[in-house]
């Protein structure tokens, strides 16, 4: 064929294409404009050119069902139907059009015959269950896969689709079970499971999921998807010692050096179990020995474990903390004091300053860990800022100040150096130089953490607040020593120092500092019940005064985390971001309220 031939047939066969596309393309328009007269014609012609394009026809239907042309459109389907016989989707179009007419009954039927109809292919079994989910018709969706299933010979090809289909219908068990086996058969699936069980499943439903993989384990223990899934389980559920069973069951197994039971240790430190974190940390240490690469870090964590436990919430004997301080000393004696074991050395001082009453041998130490060969500038500016403290609890203001200097000058631009401005200006406070202080808490206000910032606008606030009332900042200075007689952990001292202010100063505005003071001394000793009365008190008898947002803040986080009360929670946290817009905590609050309440964030 020459080219004056060619050339004709190639343009027309552009401007045909052309031409068919722009009919599309208005068809659409047509549809999307809910002119479906117009839209109907087009459609018409776009599928009699061509017949193999389902989208058309359906679509050409669609319009007649929108104009209630119910006759038109029962003629074009039984017409499709007679052409096309293996196409069962019809039927689900048909029925569809029955339903139109209120004759459900005749749709059920039409419903039955499209799975009847199903032939033995994947491709096939997949579109018709589309087209039932696409009319939320969920129970023949199910059929359609079920009966897919049993063609295919293959009970679990589809069971990931029936998964699906059962969450949406909310039957819970069933979503489990059929996941369940998309996992057996496809085990790389494992992480997509734990996703969609942490996004649909309620925190009650986990026991179901728990007791269906116990059944599953019984029948195939070495079933190695179904362990880690029954440990993730346990974590989700804070079973520590449970999830502790199975991984070390999987360590065993894999012969691995302890890398799985560490991160389980983790987890539940993280989450304060400390007894199953100890647990699983002295199991490395005894079974892996000092081969695995996890011993040091695990006794290390063990370690801080046992002080956590023991610490928090104030609640152990004298003989308790020096039981924990001979453990810090065996752990350095077999690891020596340097550069790498610096954390431990600095958690020991603190054990001793705090809890011990031992200030000498806290100041002792940290001045021999601030000149370890080697140790990193970090670790060291930590140590600096504790020994600071250390010497501010003993009295010893200049060393004290010192220090802080040191590391706000070595960390100037860094959040290290504003803290050290900050402990620095706090310094000041408790020694009543309250001017100097405020200056200083003025400049932290602008400092790029929003903790430092926070705390220092408080102060600076409060400071302005209590000083013009009294001339002779009587009040303050007394106040002051209270705070860091707690800071000591001092309590019964500060309270004693206290109740003075409130004997000599009954009318003082410091009336509603001193019970936030009080309220934050019983949530460190986890007397919560106390704490929120006063917080309480606070929030009904000095709502105008600087700790009502603080006081209602802290209540509305007490009965989200430890007493239980979520909806209490919610409506203190509202409260908050609205009689209180103005507050450091307002957007915080809004953002805790809108979790509660169950958006999604």
């Amino acid at each position: 064929m020459n080219m004056r031939r060619i050339l004709p047939l190639l343009l027309f066969s552009f401007l045909t294409v052309s031409i068919f596309a722009q009919e599309a393309q208005l068809a659409q328009q047509y549809f999307r404009d809910g002119e479906y007269e117009k839209a109907a014609v087009l459609y018409e012609k776009l599928y009699e050119r061509n017949s193999r394009n389902d989208f058309f026809f359906d679509r050409y239907v669609e319009c007649l069902l929108a104009m209630e042309d119910f006759k038109q459109g029962e003629s074009v389907i039984k017409q499709q139907l007679r052409k096309t016989p293996g196409k069962v989707n019809l039927y689900v179009t048909y029925g569809k059009l029955m339903e139109r007419q209120f004759k459900d009954d005749e749709a059920k039927k039409l419903y039955a015959q499209a799975i009847e109809n199903l032939a033995k292919e994947q491709y096939q079994i997949t579109r018709l269950a589309n087209s039932f989910l696409s009319l939320t018709k969920y129970e023949e969706a199910i059929a359609t896969y079920e009966k897919g299933a049993q063609l295919l010979r293959d009970k679990r090809i589809f069971s990931y689709n029936l998964g699906d289909l059962y969450r949406r219908k909310g039957d819970t068990p069933k979503m489990i079970t059929n996941y369940l086996n998309s996992l057996e058969d496809r085990p790389e699936r494992l992480n997509n499971m734990k996703t969609i069980f942490q996004r649909y499943l309620l925190e009650e439903d986990y026991a179901e999921l728990q007791k269906q993989l116990y059944e599953r384990l019984q029948k195939a223990e070495n079933s190695i998807h179904f362990s880690e899934m029954l440990t993730w389980v346990f974590i989700q559920r804070k079973d520590y010692k449970n999830a502790f069973r199975q991984v070390k069951a999987l360590d065993r197994r894999f012969k691995e050096n302890g890398g799985r039971i560490f991160r389980l240790a983790r987890i539940a430190a993280n989450d304060n179990d400390y007894d199953a974190a100890i647990l699983a940390y002295e199991y490395i240490v005894e079974s892996k020995g000092m081969a695995s690469t996890f011993y040091i870090d695990a006794k290390r964590e063990a370690l801080r474990c046992r002080r956590s436990k023991l610490v928090e919430g104030y609640n152990y004997t004298q003989e308790d903390l020096q039981t924990l301080e001979t453990q810090y000393e065996s752990f350095l004696n077999e690891f020596g004091r340097s550069r790498a074991t610096a954390g431990i050395v600095l958690e020991l001082a603190e054990l001793q300053a705090f809890y011990l009453n031992d200030l000498d041998e806290a100041v002792s130490i940290l001045n021999d860990l601030i000149k370890f060969p080697g140790i990193d500038k970090m670790v060291e500016a930590n140590g600096k800022l504790r020994l600071a403290d250390f010497y501010l609890m003993k009295g010893e203001i200049w060393e004290s100040t010192l220090l802080y200097s040191q590391v706000d000058k070595a960390f100037k631009e860094d959040l290290l150096g504003h803290e050290a401005r900050f402990r620095n200006a706090k310094l000041s406070y408790f020694n009543g130089d309250f001017q100097w202080a405020q200056t200083q808490f003025d400049i932290l206000k602008a400092s790029t953490s929003r903790l430092i910032a926070n705390d220092a606008l408080d102060l600076s606030v409060f400071i302005m607040d209590n000083l013009g009332l009294d001339t002779t900042a009587t009040a303050l200075i007394t106040y002051s020593q209270a705070e860091l007689l707690v800071f000591q952990n001092k309590f019964d001292e500060a309270f004693d120092k206290m109740d003075s202010l409130l004997i000599a100063f009954p009318e003082h505005s410091l009336q509603d500092d001193v019970l936030y003071l009080k309220a934050n001394v019983f949530m460190k000793k986890r007397e919560y019940e106390k704490a929120a009365t006063l917080y309480q008190t606070i929030v009904e008898k000095y709502n105008e005064e600087i700790r009502a947002d603080n006081a209602l803040f802290a209540l509305a986080e007490l009965y989200e985390t430890q007493l239980n009360d979520l909806e209490k929670a919610k409506t203190l946290y509202e409260t908050l971001f609205i009689d209180y817009s103005g507050s450091t905590f307002a957007v915080e609050a809004r953002k805790r309220f809108r979790k509660l309440r169950g958006d999604n964030i």
